[in-house]
């Protein structure tokens, strides 16, 4: 009797804490982000400077720096936006919680693929190791997330940075 008692305390503590863990990482630590930005880094200038956006939605969870992701959408082309702010030959968009509708990763990188969807730049090291990547299609639609640098990686799997990242900010 004592063990089947023992079993049945296993296995609820094992259902309940499947379904906290399961909460914590698709609820729990999301936020809506309060402050509606959209940067893109200027070819001139080298620096970030706004550009204009509508319906902006964004959340972020300070549990990791790369779980940043937005939604937009801006009167700007595509051919103004090459013309003018820092392009990248790359960019993979990263999964967001199902509730968060506007953004659909596989979506993105369809139209990324396809050429209907340029990444830009928006921020190097937003945090350490950490930059903001923006993709706008040709429609307007405007998405962000954050992407791991080559320093960011290095730093992140145990290998030596190097002299060409920034210095990692102490810990507190």
């Amino acid at each position: 009797m004592s063990g089947k008692i023992i079993g049945i305390i296993i296995v609820l503590s094992g259902i309940i804490a499947g379904a906290a863990l399961y909460y914590l990482q698709i609820y729990g630590f999301y936020e809506e982000v309060e402050v509606a930005e959209v940067q893109l880094v200027s070819v001139v200038s080298d620096a970030p400077e706004p550009i204009p956006f509508a319906n902006f939605e964004a959340i972020d969870a300070d549990s990791s720096p790369i779980r940043y992701r937005a939604c937009f959408t801006t009167d700007m082309s595509l051919a103004l936006l090459t013309e003018t702010y820092v392009g990248l030959e790359v960019a993979t968009p990263r999964n967001a919680p199902g509730w968060f509708d506007c953004f659909d990763a596989d979506a993105i990188a369809a139209e990324l693929n396809a050429g209907t969807a340029l990444p830009f730049l928006s921020q190097k090291n937003v945090d350490f190791g950490v930059d903001r990547i923006v993709a706008i299609t040709e429609d307007g639609r405007g998405y962000i997330w954050h992407e791991l640098n080559d320093c960011g990686e290095k730093a992140y799997d145990g290998t030596i940075v190097g002299e060409e990242c920034p210095r990692r900010p102490e810990t507190e």
